[in-house]
């Protein structure tokens, strides 16, 4: 069996505004969120996450949310990154019942993990077109902080 390995890409904040919409539809519980900024570094690219982007969230009816997201990274030299990623916020009830109200919770009690896909036309980040990443997130009251490692 083949060893999978990792290596860190970047960590990322995310501030958000208000959801635009938040409530039932019949697909379930949605809530669209705008982005208002941001901010990633690693040690071979950082920048600033620009506003506009937005989630998607769909809240099951297990209560975790299924993310659907679109943003837009501006590195410090230049070059604009599209980023999108799905994934999965999940916990006991009583847990995520904290975190919808914007508490502090360790995030060793709730399961938060994406899957950023990047799309760019700089050549010096050519290479991320056809890179495989996972997150892992915590939940902040102004929005989330992700840990993202690229997949070797």
């Amino acid at each position: 069996m083949l060893e999978l390995r990792s290596r860190h890409l970047f960590t990322m904040t995310i501030l958000l505004e208000p959801p635009q919409l938040d409530g039932p539809t019949p697909f379930g519980h949605r809530r669209i969120v705008i982005i208002k900024g941001g901010s990633f570094e690693g040690a071979s690219m950082r920048g600033a996450v620009l506003p506009g982007g937005g989630d998607w969230v769909l809240i099951r009816n297990d209560g975790s949310f299924a993310l659907d997201v679109r943003l837009t990274l501006k590195t410090d030299d230049g070059a604009t990154i599209l980023m999108t990623y799905r994934g999965y916020r999940q916990g006991p009830p009583e847990v995520l019942a904290r975190l919808n109200r914007g508490e502090a919770v360790d995030p060793s009690l709730y399961y938060f993990r994406i899957n950023p896909l990047f799309e760019t036309a700089s050549e010096k980040y050519a290479r991320l077109n056809n890179v495989v990443a996972v997150g892992i997130g915590e939940r902040l009251a102004e929005g989330p902080r992700y840990t993202i490692h690229e997949i070797l």
